[in-house]
């Protein structure tokens, strides 16, 4: 009763005209209010005196109330309910006029491999007073925001464009900055005068629900925002890793031109006896990308203890081969053995006896990957991901043959071309498998990288033959025992399975699930320092780990060969690139 005004007037429930309640009395407001605080008080004192419950109380206070005071109460909550929705309804709104141009060039200058100042875990939050200055002005512009949505709905249009020319104020007056120290001199300035400006819309405006529920939609338009962003990025990552930058697109058409210019192809490879030498250490490369498998070669010889041992078998694509074969000829690693194939001359590997191949060559597959696909967001990021063209390269598959490639060795060690070695390698051939046919290091911590996160086990061909908790390991540095290999007919172990995920319901794309399955129950768990996985996506790797690694990969999008490479880790790559060499500078590739 105490919400209404003192000049109302009840009206008569059932005749509904004023001044007709029990016989011809008029009751004021102001009246009616008086005696109900009487009323109340005493069944506060009656409470006192015996007891009851609150739930009695309730009930006795609705009792007297008027059918009228229920009616005008539940409106009330109706306009406040409308209320609510229209202020949610205008932050969007306000919003994008507020943020429009800001959020294209935070979007410009976003890195997505450096933390922010407010993640929780940095030591900047240990200290309380740490970019105090930064934090203050950041805090305001939120609540400058949120006052000018309200005072908008309010119709205060000069408090509105106050608050938004101090909200872009103090943006201009941050900028780029991180930390105090990069703010522009006149930032105290500006927030003292976003500070008086906070305190005239507070006094103007402040209610505690309007404001708390202006402040979570607000939130929840952030949160919204940052998932379009996450996946925009994701998108933009993908498509940024599966394009070839133009340096790395010359060097390949210069060494493959120079090569039928000057009549390499003649030239006979040295050291042949080498290549089927068992006692020796040998290594296999299949790739594509002449730069990234001359620092895998170069990062081996160079730590090896006996590189004249050492024999490195190096299998690409019949539209590389010639500039693969022409970049060795004339950088031949010092005393050590290189031998350069086109996977085009094994005749052996055909869609008969090839289940990749017969796969690729279906009609189901080629509408997958060439059939109105458009490269946009809509697709998204997984989509883009399993159509990378490497997917369709035998180069990615050609791992699971390597009994058939090199039918005379009994043990090697297969090197992805996104590797780099640090340490001498030799004593990998003396670790004894333990009858195991892949040795290679284990990927699982708690539930992450275990054969659940590659495997459907929804499908009953999965869960019946596999444990979803079984740990996965890494492809990109692991030593096959061949001879095991054949005795086991591992080949066929992965044909079988590849047949049944033709319509790809068992896993997606790629060689790591085929390879958990043809290998389980069947790989030897190597130490943790041989291999040293995750500088092409995590920038928070233990830098000491890095340094102690034999072998450190840069599995993931971010290749240190393109711009999107980890910055503190491009240099492990970069120092066994040869920038001196001729073709490189020819085709402007640097530091």
């Amino acid at each position: 009763m105490k919400d209404l005004s003192a000049s109302w007037v009840l009206e008569n429930p059932i005749s509904g005209e004023p001044g007709k309640q029990k016989g011809s009395q008029v009751f004021k407001l102001k009246d009616s209010y008086q005696a109900s605080r009487r009323s109340e008080e005493n069944v506060e004192h009656f409470i006192d005196d015996h007891h009851w419950q609150e739930d009695e109380i309730q009930n006795r206070r609705k009792a007297s109330w008027s059918p009228v005071k229920f009616k005008r109460q539940m409106l009330r909550q109706k306009r406040w309910d409308l209320r609510t929705v229209d202020l949610i309804r205008q932050n969007k709104e306000a919003d994008k006029q507020m943020e429009a141009t800001s959020a294209i060039e935070d979007l410009k200058n976003m890195d997505p491999v450096v933390n922010g100042k407010y993640s929780i875990w940095r030591r900047d939050f240990e200290n309380p007073n740490s970019d105090s200055t930064l934090k203050l002005m950041r805090d305001q512009i939120i609540m400058a925001k949120a006052y000018a949505n309200i005072a908008k709905s309010r119709n205060q249009i000069d408090l509105y464009s106050s608050l938004l020319r101090h909200v872009g104020d103090s943006l201009r007056v941050i900028g780029d900055a991180n930390s105090d120290s990069e703010l522009h001199p006149s930032s105290l300035d500006q927030a003292k005068a976003m500070g008086h400006a906070l305190s005239f819309a507070k006094d103007r405006l402040y209610d505690c629900h309007i404001v708390a529920r202006k402040l979570r939609a607000m939130l929840q338009s952030a949160e919204d925002n940052v998932d379009s962003l996450k996946k925009r990025s994701a998108f933009l990552i993908q498509l940024a890793a599966k394009t070839v930058p133009k340096p790395l697109h010359c060097l390949p058409l210069q060494l493959a031109a120079d090569y039928y210019f000057h009549g390499y192809q003649s030239k006979k490879d040295l050291n042949i006896e080498k290549l089927e030498d068992p006692s020796l250490y040998h290594y296999a490369i299949f790739s594509d990308n002449v730069l990234a498998t001359s620092v895998v070669v170069n990062s081996t010889v160079l730590h090896a203890n006996e590189p004249e041992k050492h024999v490195f078998h190096i299998v690409t694509d019949k539209l590389n081969f010639a500039a693969m074969r022409m970049w060795f000829i004339l950088n031949a690693p010092e005393k050590a053995t290189v031998q350069v194939e086109n996977i085009d001359d094994f005749k052996w590997l055909n869609s008969s006896y090839c289940s990749v191949l017969r796969q690729l060559e279906s009609a189901r597959v080629k509408e997958y990957y060439f059939k109105n696909h458009p490269s946009s967001l809509s697709v998204g990021s997984d989509n883009l991901k399993y159509r990378n063209p490497k997917y369709l390269s035998m180069l990615n598959h050609l791992r699971f043959y390597l009994p058939e490639v090199y039918p005379k060795l009994h043990k090697i060690l297969f090197l992805d071309d996104d590797i780099v070695v640090q340490k001498d390698l030799t004593p990998l051939w003396d670790v004894d498998l333990n009858g195991m046919v892949n040795g290679a290091v284990e990927t699982c911590k708690g539930s992450f990288h275990r054969f659940d996160k590659y495997l459907n086990f929804s499908n009953p061909k999965i869960s019946e033959n596999f444990d979803s908790n079984a740990c996965g390991w890494a492809f990109g540095m692991n030593i096959f025992d061949l001879k095991e290999w054949r005795n086991r007919n591992i080949t066929q172990i992965y044909h079988y399975w590849q047949d049944r995920n033709e319509d790809r319901t068992l896993w997606k794309l790629g060689t790591l699930p085929p390879g958990l399955i043809t290998f389980y129950n069947l790989t030897y768990p190597l130490d943790r320092k041989w291999h040293v996985l995750g500088l092409g996506y995590d920038p928070a790797l233990n830098q000491t780990e890095i340094v102690n690694a034999a072998v450190v990969h840069y599995n993931g999008n971010y290749k240190p060969w393109l711009d999107l490479a980890v910055a503190k880790y491009k240099s492990y790559w970069s120092k066994y690139v040869r920038f001196d060499s001729y073709y490189l500078k020819l085709c402007n590739l640097s530091e």
